[in-house]
């Protein structure tokens, strides 16, 4: 009970953080079972809460959805995947904020909670995030009439190791990971990706992000599976990217050799490169990785997304 309480006091929260400009709703993502799930009692769902605000989550166990509808709906949604290491969802900064954001452009935004990888609650944990992205790209599109929103205009975006997750989908939406009883596609039609962690190769990897989802010792076709730059190909969704050039965390390698695999596949693509930054600026910071959201939304609109 009192955890009931506490997830509809956040969604109280979000409500009244987005005023009164947008329907805020959460739903499981799954019905009934889970697949590749492994029931383990003793693991439960962390949360992060700040000043009232839900700003982290870890350990989740039933992804989510939180679907934030705008006042005056475009028909374009976008499938949000925050970022954390895979260890952990940074669900306001790179999530309910962003959702916020793509509502005044009157893009329907979408907040994927998805699970993060572990063994202690799946058969195969490399599989696990991947699994949750394909569903909700299905969701959206078995739902798109009751979400006020056309099928063939649903995008990911993803920061960090969630744009890792947004990249994979990109790269593997054909994939069957999981038993599918409908011929829904797991496509996106466009992929957003910030500061984005793109490639599992030593050396270029975020090596925390790597070692949560495929462990310390993966096989060099594990590694090659996961390191989305070489699995693009012509079918490759469209694709905006922003990278800082002093991020640390991720270097910018992961943003240019994606860019490059894709132009070489005649995949449009754009890239935003930024001298400071740094990793993990959100909806943007000091210096020029402020102005990234404006020209996401100018390659919104010429790519028919944005009216």
């Amino acid at each position: 009970m009192n955890k009931i309480l506490k997830n509809m006091a956040l969604l109280f929260c979000l409500v009244l953080t987005n005023g009164l400009t947008a329907q805020v709703t959460e739903v499981a993502l799954w019905e009934g079972k889970i697949p590749n799930a492994i029931s383990n009692s003793k693991y439960t769902e962390i949360q992060t809460i700040k000043d009232f605000v839900l700003v982290k989550v870890s350990q989740v166990v039933k992804p989510t959805l939180t679907i934030f509808k705008p006042k005056s709906p475009n028909g374009t949604a976008v499938i949000i995947c925050p970022g954390g290491g895979y260890a952990h969802l940074s669900i306001d900064k790179e999530g309910y904020k962003v959702a916020e954001w793509l509502n005044t452009l009157s893009i329907t935004a979408i907040v994927l909670k998805y699970r993060l990888p572990s063994d202690a609650i799946m058969k195969d944990k490399t599989i696990g995030p991947l699994q949750d992205a394909q569903e909700a790209m299905r969701y959206a599109r078995r739902h798109a009439k009751e979400l006020n929103i056309q099928e063939d205009k649903i995008g990911i975006l993803g920061f960090s190791a969630g744009g890792h997750l947004a990249s994979t989908l990109a790269t593997h939406y054909k994939d069957m990971v999981y038993n599918i009883t409908d011929s829904v596609s797991a496509k996106p039609d466009f992929s957003i990706l910030i500061y984005p962690v793109i490639s599992m190769e030593e050396g270029i990897t975020h090596q925390g992000s790597r070692n949560n989802l495929l462990g310390c010792s993966p096989s060099i076709d594990t590694v090659e599976y996961f390191s989305n730059e070489k699995n693009t190909d012509t079918s490759t969704p469209i694709t905006f990217i922003v990278h800082a050039t002093d991020d640390k965390a991720v270097p910018v390698e992961n943003s240019v050799n994606y860019y490059r695999k894709l132009k070489a596949n005649h995949v449009s693509v754009e890239l935003h490169l930024y001298e400071k930054g740094g990793h993990g600026f959100g909806l943007g910071k000091i210096a020029t990785s402020l102005f990234w959201t404006k020209q996401c939304e100018i390659w919104l609109q010429a790519n028919n997304f944005k009216e």
